[in-house]
């Protein structure tokens, strides 16, 4: 059955080639056109479209976009754009269209556009989602390898998992992978990429789950420029609706500009030494002072906590003087899963340690549905 088309587009040249297009392929039904979305809202009711083409190359319509999904719910909303802007493209996203795509474009193209953002999941912005650790050796790439997993197993949306640890990302290895493309390879294309190039530079998992590798040398980190990374990082919400970044221990310009634009940043550490409450008070106080905003909620996760006991999460928080929001059990038979790319087999049995990132990976679903 064909989708029944509404384009709108206010260059008449733009305009009449995206309908000549269309109405060459059987798959499309081309009901109306309109030069402005505002002209669109009321008028284009009638026709029952359920799939749009919207031009958002001007701020007025990105104004508007929110109007359109709640009129038209259960339509696709494609934005069109002259050429891929990343900051463009997520707020598209955020007002809750499908996705966007570069015009012109071929019938084929579409199709194959509708396909991937179908496989995405929900029509809701992307959730990023950050883990950061003060030192290494935090348990943080581990917790975000297993979120992953059961975030996709819990959903059946697109997770990606992002090794933005350039010097020494070992998330291939938990996953036994050896990718051809890698993180350093996207940043350096990010300006020629589309949702549908970029797509093939993530490796897959299992099904729903997906990873952009670290480089495979260190010296490649230098060629990672922070403001590719973070459209890197924006244009992977475009494909996947959970995106989790692995992100290198410590501060840094990469660390603290994905921070800023994640929804959420897991600030990691291990109960060792008892050093590390310091440091991630220290974290906090540096996150406290870089963004200026309440976009960024920052919650701490400590791992193999022992006594695994409420009277210990009190000590910590006093210590702390801020919520523990996550405690994780010691557990070495994790480390030894994890080191021997056994993760690529499926999640671990139910253990303590899994009941506690279970319920982790349920809050962090029920905060990606409230969102809107």
């Amino acid at each position: 059955m064909a989708y029944r088309v509404i384009v709108i587009e206010e260059d008449s040249d733009m305009l009449e080639d995206i309908v000549a297009t269309l109405r060459r392929s059987p798959d499309f039904e081309v009901s109306s056109t309109y030069k402005t979305a505002k002209a669109a809202i009321g008028p284009a009711s009638m026709f029952n479209p359920n799939l749009f083409f919207i031009n958002i190359d001007n701020e007025e319509t990105l104004n508007i976009l929110e109007t359109f999904d709640s009129v038209f719910p259960g339509a696709y909303v494609l934005g069109m754009m002259a050429q891929w802007d990343a900051l463009k493209a997520q707020r598209a996203m955020e007002a809750g269209i499908t996705g966007c795509i570069i015009k012109p474009f071929t019938a084929k193209e579409v199709l194959e556009y509708l396909q991937l953002y179908a496989a995405r999941g929900k029509h809701e912005p992307a959730r990023f989602i950050s883990f950061f650790s003060p030192k290494g050796r935090s348990g943080r790439t581990t917790l975000a390898a297993l979120l992953a997993l059961l975030i996709a197993e819990k959903t059946g949306e697109r997770v990606a998992l992002i090794d933005a640890d350039l010097q020494f990302g070992d998330l291939p290895i938990f996953f036994d992978l050896a990718p051809k493309r890698t993180l350093v390879d996207a940043t350096q294309d990010i300006k020629l990429l589309t949702p549908m190039t970029f797509a093939p530079y993530f490796s897959e998992i299992k099904k729903g789950v997906s990873l952009l590798a670290s480089p495979d040398r260190p010296e490649y980190a230098e060629l990672v420029s922070p403001e590719n990374l973070v459209e890197v990082v924006a244009m992977t919400g475009n494909i996947f609706r959970y995106v989790l970044i692995d992100l290198p221990a410590g501060f840094n310009p990469l660390s603290l500009n994905v921070c800023r634009m994640s929804d959420v940043v897991f600030v990691t550490t291990m109960i060792n030494s008892g050093f590390e409450i310091n440091h991630v008070r220290k974290s906090l106080e540096m996150f406290n002072s870089q963004f200026d905003d309440d976009k960024v909620n920052v919650k701490t996760v400590f791992t193999r906590v022992n006594p695994f006991t409420e009277d210990q999460r009190l000590k910590i928080e006093l210590k702390l003087n801020y919520p523990v929001d996550v405690m994780i059990p010691n557990e070495y038979r994790m480390i030894s899963i994890a080191n021997s790319g056994r993760l690529s087999r499926g999640l671990p049995p139910d253990t303590l340690l899994m009941k506690s990132v279970n319920s982790m990976a349920d809050k962090v679903i029920a905060a990606a549905n409230e969102r809107r």
